[in-house]
């Protein structure tokens, strides 16, 4: 019997690494033979108007050495049929937060034609690298204040 390996690919900044990006990866894992995870470059999360704490390399890095990922690949831009020409996933895994989205439709559409199936997982409630970003932000901002007062 001829069973061909099942490709997954799921795609992401993996700023502040967390346990919701490791239940992602987990996840995605149990659903496929082999999992690439592309992750975004800083010009590319620049482009959101956002910036990485993490540089890309440590990024990549951190990724690379979850035990669920078997390949990392850089994501330069948010063109998901470039990336799929280069990979041939059978998979692609994203957040519930796009499901239903008029891009999101247009691609379920384009990838059905390359049997291609999209699955959507639900983000892990309260954690977020914004959350934490702004936690830290907020940290810092008062542990400023409160060093000045007890000075």
């Amino acid at each position: 019997m001829n069973h061909h390996k099942i490709i997954g690919y799921t795609a992401g900044v993996f700023d502040l690494f967390h346990v919701g990006h490791l239940n992602l990866l987990k996840n995605a894992k149990g659903l496929c033979d082999k999992l690439i995870v592309g992750v975004s470059t800083d010009e590319l999360v620049q482009y959101k108007n956002k910036q990485a704490v993490i540089p890309f390399l440590e990024r990549a890095e951190i990724v690379r050495s979850i035990k669920y990922v078997d390949a990392v690949v850089s994501q330069q831009d948010m063109n998901k049929i470039k990336m799929w020409e280069k990979l041939k996933f059978n998979i692609m895994f994203v957040g519930d937060d796009w499901f239903d989205t008029p891009k999101w439709q247009g691609l379920e559409s384009q990838f059905k034609k390359l049997d291609v199936k999209i699955i959507y997982f639900p983000y892990t409630s309260g954690v977020s690298s914004t959350k934490i970003n702004e936690t830290l932000e907020f940290v810092r901002n008062n542990f400023n204040e409160y060093t000045k007062v007890k000075k």
